[in-house]
């Protein structure tokens, strides 16, 4: 299969979590003998936070604007399938020329389907528009669950099928590192995650001081008044990950509001962070339950009190254990890479005008 994404980003995981996805799940794609193209907008905020500019196993293309991506109308013309990405840059215009050109499957990728449908309930048609919805042959979802009906029946998607995020199992390992921190955090910051980070970490720090926390991401305010024993990274690439959650005795799940009121939508840091051994706390939401079994997989907080408590348990390496077998049986990038293929493969492409298809 000749496939073709058109994603936010490949090359730099500064400030995002979509470059570590696609990384996982199409370097497995390509593995199981297809061929990738990855074009993404050469924008100025990644241009100098590139950790991979040159992978080995797809072909990673820049294009300037849209003007630049018709350069490449020829490779989607002739793609068996063509993949666009949430948050691409100009995305309700770059789905367009997609379904305009493509004489394959044309699929829409969210990995924020839940901040996608609050955008979308808003009138924000950042990336998407309902009538694209429509226009994609497939629809698929980094949330399962209840949403993937609600996209058939309220936008008319053709079929929304889930597609987590996953994890290389073979760069997300422990490391043997020695443990320097209590508790850690990794993610960008974000408004709506961190009142939840403050209830779950920074007073759980301040409530612990003979303890050691981290906080790793970019974003973050100048003002947030950090506790003495909560340490900061500015920014982990994803070559730092699975040593960072190594070093970590427990790391903190802490998840966006609109994902939490949908459910059923795993970050990608659950994945890597269970790879890697580490114990995992949370907070709640719905579906997180079939992702990892509570109280052995991972433990479940709502607040300070609980985090504490779990702290001062003796079974995290247990619960860590169990957790990386529970990933590594059904959550790996080689899993989703097979399931990839067969959503491709099952869609149906709908007639389109094609002027293009011979173009180079």
């Amino acid at each position: 299969m000749k496939l073709v994404v058109l994603g936010l980003s490949l090359s730099s995981s500064w400030g995002n979590g979509h470059a570590t996805t696609f990384r996982a799940l199409l370097r497995a794609f390509a593995a199981r003998g297809h061929e990738v193209l990855f074009l993404e907008r050469d924008v100025p905020w990644y241009a100098g936070q590139r950790d991979l500019a040159d992978p080995d196993w797809c072909r990673l293309e820049l294009y300037r604007d849209l003007d630049e991506l018709h350069r490449w109308a020829g490779e989607i013309a002739r793609a068996d399938a063509v993949i666009v990405g949430s948050y691409v840059p100009d995305g309700v215009a770059v789905g367009r020329f997609a379904q305009r050109t493509a004489t394959g499957v044309v699929a829409f990728y969210d990995i924020d389907t839940p901040v996608t449908l609050a955008k979308l309930e808003r009138g924000d048609f950042e990336y998407l528009t309902p009538d694209l919805i429509a226009g994609y042959d497939m629809y698929l979802s980094f949330t399962g669950g209840p949403t993937l009906a609600y996209l058939e029946e309220h936008y008319g998607s053709p079929a929304a099928r889930a597609l987590y995020c996953s994890v290389d199992a073979g760069v997300y390992r422990a490391t043997g590192e020695a443990k320097r921190w209590d508790l850690s955090y990794l993610g960008t910051y974000s408004d709506d995650r961190q009142p939840t980070l403050t209830r779950l970490l920074v007073d759980v720090a301040r409530a612990a001081p003979h303890k050691k926390f981290v906080v790793a991401g970019p974003q973050y305010p100048a003002g947030i008044d950090w506790p003495a024993n909560v340490e900061r990274i500015e920014h982990l690439p994803p070559s730092e990950h699975a040593a960072f959650y190594s070093a970590s005795r427990w790391t903190l799940n802490v998840t966006r509001a609109d994902m939490i009121a949908r459910g059923w939508s795993p970050s990608v840091r659950v994945f890597e962070a269970a790879a890697c051994a580490t114990a995992i706390v949370s907070d709640r939401w719905d579906g997180l339950d079939q992702l990892l079994a509570p109280d052995r997989e991972i433990v479940l907080a709502d607040g300070t009190a609980d985090v504490l408590a779990a702290l001062d348990r003796l079974d995290a390496e247990a619960i860590g254990a169990a957790g990386r077998a529970r990933i590594l049986a059904e959550h790996t990038a080689a899993h989703r890479a097979v399931e990839l293929e067969q959503h491709l493969a099952s869609a149906t492409p709908m007639p389109r005008r094609n002027t293009v298809a011979g173009a180079a």
